[in-house]
């Protein structure tokens, strides 16, 4: 599969996306592909700028939940599914950010919930942990490493879900708007999940 076709794929597909949003005929990829590269806006380039770090910050707590011993089996496989959806995700958005000519993390450091550079602030960023918060979670054990995980990846989904939607609403480029709709889905089926497995831990 070349590269073009790779990144119009998993924008179609990553994140859990239901039958529903599989709809789009695979034919059109190389059309979104190009489209990804010209047709866009300021929101497209925040949303991206936005997503790509909040994105790289929840495969790093999952990779932490999933170097645990002890850890409830539906939570690991939780970890492994997020993992698996978000960074193809992120090496597609990476891609549309160099074509827009755009930073692709906005200057962020993720190793310390940074967001002091460029034109973004921590309240811009909502959901996104702190450094003593993925502190505590690299030191978490057990059953309260897989409760904290939970409540952690609860509050970082509600962030990705707020950008996802002002994406939706204001953004340009058809690809970036539709992955911010899957986003959108699979992260709120994620949440409910994730409440469920908190009241059976």
């Amino acid at each position: 599969m070349t590269a073009l076709a790779a990144g119009a794929t998993i924008a179609l597909t990553a994140c859990g996306t239901s039958s529903s949003d599989t709809s789009a005929p695979a034919a059109s990829s190389s059309a979104s592909a190009t489209a990804s590269a010209g047709s866009h806006n300021a929101a497209d380039a925040m949303f991206v700028q936005m997503m790509i770090p909040h994105h790289e910050q929840a495969v790093q707590m999952s990779d932490m939940l999933l170097a645990k011993s002890g850890i409830d089996p539906r939570v690991v496989s939780l970890a492994q599914e997020i993992k698996a959806a978000q960074a193809p995700e992120i090496t597609t958005m990476k891609r549309w950010a160099s074509s827009w000519g755009v930073s692709a993390d906005g200057g962020m450091s993720m190793d310390h919930g940074s967001m002091d550079h460029g034109t973004m602030d921590k309240g811009s960023m909502s959901g996104m942990m702190s450094a003593d918060d993925m502190n505590t979670l690299r030191s978490a054990q057990g059953v309260d490493a897989a409760k904290l995980f939970l409540n952690q990846m609860i509050q970082h989904h509600g962030g990705a879900i707020t950008m996802g939607q002002n994406e939706i609403r204001a953004g340009k480029n058809a690809d970036a708007k539709q992955l911010a709709q899957s986003i959108v889905t699979s992260q709120q089926r994620e949440i409910a999940t994730m409440r469920q497995l908190l009241t059976q831990l």
